[in-house]
């Protein structure tokens, strides 16, 4: 092994292999600020010359980057640990004019409160879409182009969130507080971005399952209604292909279904906000009606 490969003076000695997804994950430890105190052990990746990462994009650690860092953590949350019978439902990609308008009428027919992960493109070309129809709903940062955050470095991930931010902010007259990174990606820039720009991470712990009830609308509501638990963040979509149709048709039963079971719902901020209380003062859920 050449001799820049080895730990540097005053480490360790101890080195752990990593693969990409490994890696990443010890990217994201690094940017979200954990260390040994937390998790009892330090890993470190392994590189020829040890201070240069092997992956461009999503590699990016506080300590490279001191001015980007705002905050002392950043949130990531696939759920809401509860006993309250309360869901968040979420919906992601849009606003377009297919599947958006039936989305925010069963909504509304049903009077509960929904998040909406916007993509800034489309709700720059969409805004009337949804302008006047949001009053109930939180509107979430979901980027610029629908872009995989873990491949882009700092500045090009701040560049498509801060250009979303703002469009979000201009048709909602609210600026968002939460990020949902297209597929689920996360690397260090995207915590970076999410810490300098004061949002949290939002993923979720249950989806709609078009591709299994593609010819079953009932197994999806039997699924849905059945299946979620309290403090459920569920991932939907209300852009895409013809599959998504198989539960947004059948929205208004899913939630008929689980209102029968004593459920309410929530945006994810009022689920984390453990659903009672007003907001403070120019937070995006400022003036939300609480869970329906």
């Amino acid at each position: 092994m050449p001799a820049d490969c080895g730990p540097g003076h005053g480490e360790t000695g101890m080195v752990v292999r990593l693969g990409r997804r490994g890696f990443l994950r010890g990217a994201l430890l690094a940017a979200s600020g954990a260390g040994a105190g937390v998790f009892g052990t330090t890993v470190l990746p392994h590189w020829c010359g040890w201070d240069q990462p092997p992956l461009g994009g999503g590699y990016a650690s506080a300590a490279d980057t001191p001015a980007a860092v705002q905050h002392a953590a950043v949130s990531v949350r696939y759920y809401v640990q509860t006993t309250e019978p309360v869901v968040a439902l979420t919906f992601d990609d849009g606003p377009a004019p297919q599947w958006t308008p039936m989305v925010l009428d069963t909504l509304d027919a049903a009077g509960v409160p929904a998040t909406f992960f916007m993509v800034g493109s489309s709700l720059a070309a969409n805004a009337d879409v949804v302008r006047g129809r949001l009053a109930r709903h939180e509107v979430g940062n979901h980027t610029w182009a629908h872009e995989d955050l873990a491949t882009m470095d700092l500045g090009q991930v701040r560049a498509s969130l801060s250009r979303t931010h703002d469009v979000i902010g201009e048709v909602t007259g609210r600026a968002p507080t939460l990020l949902r990174p297209p597929f689920g990606h996360l690397g260090g820039s995207t915590m970076l971005a999410a810490n300098a720009m004061g949002y949290d991470v939002v993923l979720w712990s249950y989806q709609m399952r078009e591709r299994i009830y593609r010819d079953d609308p009932d197994g999806q509501v039997r699924d849905i209604v059945g299946t979620l638990r309290p403090g459920a963040i569920v991932l939907a979509h209300d852009v895409g292909d013809e599959r998504r149709l198989v539960a947004l048709r059948r929205l208004g039963d899913m939630i008929a279904g689980l209102k029968a079971r004593g459920f309410r719902f929530a945006t994810v901020s009022q689920l984390v906000a453990g659903a009672a209380g007003p907001y403070p003062s120019g937070h995006a859920g400022a003036g939300v009606p609480p869970p329906a």
